[in-house]
């Protein structure tokens, strides 16, 4: 399976035990981010997991678990990254001001944002 998600979507076709593997999930979204979405829940509320796949594909972050999607250190972190992931930040997190002066303070262009 290691090197048939190579391919990434190739993900959608494995068992529920290999996409609770993190190796294969790892292996999947390094290459297609987007292959986060065929994840086990518990992987797409796995930070390591979650900033890997959005690395190759941004969109990806629409696949993470509410939970990290709520974490604010998390999303700093996702920011760091790049910018653009306050794209998929609730708007009462935009609105916090103290999280947004964090995601400036972390990425300049965040600024956009806010």
């Amino acid at each position: 399976m290691l090197e048939a998600v190579r391919f990434g979507l190739a993900l959608e076709f494995a068992s529920p035990e290999l996409k609770a593997d993190k190796e294969v999930v790892l292996r999947a979204t390094i290459i297609y981010g987007e292959a986060l979405k065929y994840a086990s829940s518990k992987l797409q509320a796995d930070k390591e997991t979650v900033l890997v796949s959005m690395t190759q594909d941004l969109s990806s972050l629409q696949f993470a678990s509410e939970e990290l999607m709520a974490d604010k250190d998390f999303l700093l972190e996702a920011v760091k990254q790049n910018e653009e992931a306050l794209v998929y930040v609730s708007s009462e997190l935009k609105a916090d001001r103290g999280f947004m002066r964090e995601a400036v303070k972390q990425n300049g262009h965040a600024l956009k944002h806010a």
